[in-house]
């Protein structure tokens, strides 16, 4: 048994792994990749069943893939795991100045964090950043939510709608397209494009 606190012995098994496991010593960040987007869905999984021992589980097997990543930078000297730390956690002081110092809680928090990315980034328009790897469906939300956290004029329905209409709606669409041999994910994908294309040319406007 030991003293050790268990996210550092961690940290050393991934380091012994990399030298004396052939498989894992032959992994790279982009080896690494495919595991990365599975362990992600796992977890995702495991909250929708509520079960905390699978959660627990998961969550062990995508903060591997955190470690392992951070151990392959480590050997070539770009950066290690508590680097990795130091970074989110001077990001998370730095983005919420109304916790750790004596300034007013703002009134629209989505728009204040979005800012401060945009200022930390130099980011020119609200839409870069955004990950292409996403799913239609993910990055069509993550699109509409920093245009109006960005305060750009985007021209889309905002009358509320209940969870279980949204779902049956898209599946209802999804229906309608693979009746009609369309990919629905491809078409979102275009859709999402021509948005895109709209929300610059706001922008550009001023």
């Amino acid at each position: 048994m030991t003293d050790q606190p268990e996210l550092a012995r961690f940290v050393e098994v991934m380091a012994r792994l990399r030298v004396e496991c052939p498989w894992d010593a032959q992994q790279t960040h982009r080896s690494l990749v495919r595991y990365l987007v599975e362990e992600t869905c796992e977890v995702i999984d495991a909250i929708e069943a509520g079960d905390d021992a699978h959660l627990q589980e998961e969550l062990g097997d995508l903060l591997l893939q955190v470690v392992f990543h951070a151990a392959i930078a480590a050997e070539a000297g770009r950066f290690d795991i508590e680097d990795v730390a130091r970074g989110i956690a001077d990001k998370l002081i730095e983005r919420h100045p109304w916790v750790f110092t004596d300034t007013d809680l703002p009134d629209d928090l989505n728009a204040t964090w979005e800012a401060a990315k945009k200022s930390a980034k130099g980011r020119e328009s609200a839409l870069d950043g955004i990950p292409h790897s996403l799913s239609a469906l993910s990055r069509a939300l993550k699109v509409v939510s920093r245009v109006r956290s960005h305060g750009v004029p985007d021209g889309l329905p905002t009358h509320p709608i209940t969870p279980d209409e949204v779902g049956s709606q898209a599946l209802d669409l999804v229906a309608r397209a693979q009746a009609a041999g369309i990919d629905p994910e491809q078409a979102v994908r275009d859709a999402l494009r021509d948005y895109e294309d709209r929300v610059r040319e706001a922008e550009a406007r001023g």
